[in-house]
């Protein structure tokens, strides 16, 4: 399995999220890092399961909370590139570097 690394604006909005969630009500942040943390899991067991959406980035869904984590697979690691919130401008991402 290939390690994970995360674009720093992605790991930022994963951790705003969390904020967010958690100051709406205790513990739920610690759930959507959870969930997240699952994505991942599922990413790295298997990235070509997750379909592509835009050139080579793919998207895996949450399975708990309305955001998919976007990535790309390396050769030598997979590239987080959103923790996107689904009802958020799709293409707010796109002038990332790719990692």
């Amino acid at each position: 399995m290939k390690p994970i690394r995360f674009h720093p604006e992605a790991e930022a909005e994963m951790i705003d999220a969390a904020q967010w969630y958690e100051r709406q009500q205790t513990n739920l942040g610690k759930r959507f890092l959870s969930t997240i943390q699952d994505s991942l899991n599922r990413i790295e067991f298997n990235p070509l399961l997750f379909p592509l959406i835009e050139g080579d980035v793919r998207r895996c869904l949450s399975k708990s909370f309305p955001f998919a984590v976007l990535f790309r697979i390396r050769p030598d690691f997979i590239a987080v590139v959103a923790v996107m919130h689904l009802r958020r401008d799709p293409d707010y991402w796109k002038n990332r570097e790719a990692a």
